[in-house]
């Protein structure tokens, strides 16, 4: 993967990863010169670090993932240059609201309450289910086992949502975390009974790690889309190609490969 990160400082863009305690990975650089924009801007997007299979870090340390192919294939296809940056949720997030970043692109679910704080979202580019997942030796085959139990979940995600939305009628608790390993790590060692997490995060995760949990059945919700998001209308231009390269390389098979490429 090419560096722009040479371009954006040469750009005059100043970003502080300090206080995100993440690492920095640049993002490809499109090379069709006949869209890419006059002005040389190159959009900062900001991601998640440990979101397997749509952002995360192989064992060569590339950052890889559904997400990260799909942004450079887009990009290609509509010639604008970005500089993707491996921050964690939370980090991510606070960057894109603080205009340290321009968009969020990290499976970010398309919901209302999301739309209605804000947030302005692409096109949908994949559809995806929140469910719950115990150790693999565990007892609890749904929810009403969960009644007296502490379920975990990560910090302002659907899956956190969803729990919430069950709490009540069966009678749990919720603890939260920062990030999806630190959350498996909770359910494997006993101090919770049940994650809740998107379904194919959790079915790579458990696959790819080997990790002694499972994913129950009839426990998923109705599901939404992840979508691209900015927060500033002025980054409007940045949305607008998205959903443009999304249709043209969902039109040409490209999209099809990159997802084939992670999940079969």
């Amino acid at each position: 993967m090419k560096k722009a990160l040479s371009l954006l400082l040469a750009a005059g863009m100043a970003f502080s990863l300090a206080a995100c305690g993440g690492n920095q990975t640049a993002g490809d650089n499109a090379a069709n010169e006949n869209q890419a924009s006059d002005d040389g801007k190159v959009w900062v997007i900001a991601t998640d670090t440990v979101f397997r299979p749509f952002e995360y870090t192989d064992a060569s340390g590339n950052f890889v993932g559904i997400d990260v192919d799909l942004v450079a294939a887009i990009a290609e296809d509509q010639g604008f240059e970005y500089d993707l940056r491996s921050l964690g949720w939370d980090a991510a997030l606070a960057a894109c609201q603080a205009g340290q970043a321009d968009a969020l692109i990290a499976g970010a679910s398309i919901t209302e309450d999301r739309i209605q704080s804000g947030w302005l979202f692409s096109d949908g580019y994949y559809q995806t289910t929140q469910t719950m997942t115990v150790a693999a030796d565990s007892d609890i085959t749904g929810f009403e086992d969960l009644a007296g139990q502490t379920v975990a979940v990560k910090t302002g995600t659907e899956g956190a949502r969803y729990a919430d939305s069950l709490r009540e009628q069966y009678g749990f608790e919720i603890t939260y975390f920062e990030d999806s390993p630190t959350m498996y790590q909770a359910v494997l060692g006993g101090q919770a009974a049940a994650c809740f997490e998107d379904t194919p995060v959790m079915t790579a995760s458990i696959n790819e790690g080997n990790l002694a949990l499972k994913i129950l059945e009839n426990t998923a919700n109705e599901g939404q889309p992840y979508g691209l998001a900015i927060f500033n209308e002025d980054n409007q231009e940045l949305l607008d190609m998205f959903n443009a390269g999304l249709a043209n390389i969902r039109a040409n098979g490209i999209y099809d490969e990159i997802i084939s490429t992670y999940l079969g």
